[in-house]
């Protein structure tokens, strides 16, 4: 779903990215840590379409980052330090004025559901200026789900969430549980939850811009700092460091110690060198 080959971005004579390589599996969760300065905003920018790189190509979903944006924005949400909110508008209307941009079916519908989902229903009528910066991120979650894209883009979406926040967001995020195995009826009470495939709104279902009857799971790429809750989340984990890929390792293969380990040997051998 993501293919990057080359990719340099420089601003004048600071290299922001430096001949990055990446591929993105249909339906795989990839989260992506690295330092300050690292790149990955800047990476992430360009995924979306907002930057332009310097060398280098990026096809998403079959699309070319060159010729074909808007294709590749239909099929992309992005979740990032900026929420891409009006703040003199509700939470409500925010949503139904991207809903229109994107042509949703079932608008009101789609708005209610995603704000029950991040928590937000009982502020539906509440202009954003008024949210914390938890619940503004909460919404702009909301806003890059609202179409049912076949890709999300999130750019530390952690940030500035307390406590309460951060575990609305980790819901969202994660597969959804359901208590009986999908088809199965009369489940015990106390048998271990099974991945629900049906549940409402789950960060990963089918994508609307694919072919009737073509179920595609949905891919994420994820920026943070928190490297435990990243390595939780995902099914594989990259190391950003000088603009460069220097680490990759599948979620099967690591646990939380040895991905920090493998996050402090790269940092203190690479994020001062040039």
């Amino acid at each position: 779903m993501i293919q990057v080959r080359g990719l340099v971005k420089s601003f004048g004579s600071k290299v922001a990215l430096d001949g990055v390589d990446l591929d993105v599996a249909e339906g795989e969760f990839l989260t992506l840590v690295g330092p300050n300065g690292a790149g990955k905003t800047t990476l992430l920018r360009i995924l979306a379409t907002l930057t332009r790189p310097t060398e280098g190509s990026v096809r998403i979903a079959g699309y070319d980052l060159g010729s074909q944006g808007t294709e590749i924005r239909r099929r992309i949400g992005l979740a990032s330090h900026q929420t891409l909110l009006y703040e003199d508008l509700s939470a409500e209307e925010n949503l139904r004025f991207y809903g229109r941009m994107y042509d949703v079916t079932d608008l009101e519908e789609r708005i209610t559901a995603l704000l029950q989902r991040v928590g937000l229903e009982h502020r539906r009528h509440d202009p954003v200026r008024t949210f914390s910066r938890g619940m503004q991120q909460r919404l702009s979650i909301a806003r890059a789900l609202l179409h049912d894209p076949a890709i999300l883009l999130l750019d530390e979406p952690y940030t500035g969430l307390d406590q309460q926040a951060m575990e609305v967001l980790r819901e969202v995020l994660a597969p959804p549980l359901c208590a009986e195995e999908p088809g199965s009826r009369g489940a015990e009470v106390n048998s271990p939850p099974h991945l629900c495939p049906s549940a409402p709104l789950p960060l990963r279902t089918s994508a609307p811009l694919h072919k009737e009857g073509e179920a595609r799971a949905r891919t994420v790429l994820m920026t943070t700092h928190d490297l435990e809750r990243g390595l939780e989340l995902c099914d594989r984990a990259a190391i950003l460091v000088n603009g460069r890929l220097v680490y990759q390792a599948d979620k099967s293969d690591l646990d939380a110690a040895t991905f920090r380990d493998a996050y402090s040997h790269y940092i203190s051998r690479l994020a001062f060198h040039v």
